[in-house]
């Protein structure tokens, strides 16, 4: 009687660990996925942001182009218009990072410097992995 017990104790408790390990692995799948979607939407919002922000910046623009033509045609002195120099490149980057493929350069470059210069991004320790986590529960464990 008490072998019997037994035997439908450990396979009630095979049962609960492997639901326990089915419901662990669904928990991590699940949060990975929620931070790839939390990432795209912070990369939309940055976009957002950027577009919102050639809004503003092309309005500068182009008030001041305004502004210091009319003061150059005035003046003829061509060190009214210089500072037309800067402010194309930062609309420029503006307008690149906002409806450009910039995003997509930086992923790209991004994926080269993953790929081949990871000593650049080593962190002091063992990175932590899955396996090292379990070993280190199971220490904890005992």
């Amino acid at each position: 009687m008490g072998s019997v017990m037994a035997k439908v104790m450990d396979e009630n408790m095979k049962k609960t660990q492997e639901f326990m390990l089915q419901s662990q692995k669904m928990q991590l799948e699940r949060q990975v996925q929620m931070q790839q979607q939390m990432r795209q939407r912070m990369v939309a919002n940055q976009l957002a942001m950027a577009r919102e922000r050639m809004y503003w910046w092309s309005s500068f623009y182009g008030l001041c182009l305004v502004g210091l033509t009319a003061g150059y045609m005035k003046t003829r002195h061509p060190l009214v218009i210089a500072p037309l120099l800067p402010l194309t490149f930062v609309v420029g980057y503006q307008a690149d990072l906002a409806w450009g493929n910039k995003i997509k350069r930086v992923l790209d470059d991004t994926e080269k410097i993953l790929a081949n210069e990871q000593s650049i991004l080593a962190l002091p320790g063992k990175p932590l992995t899955v396996k090292l986590l379990d070993e280190e529960r199971k220490k904890q464990q005992k």
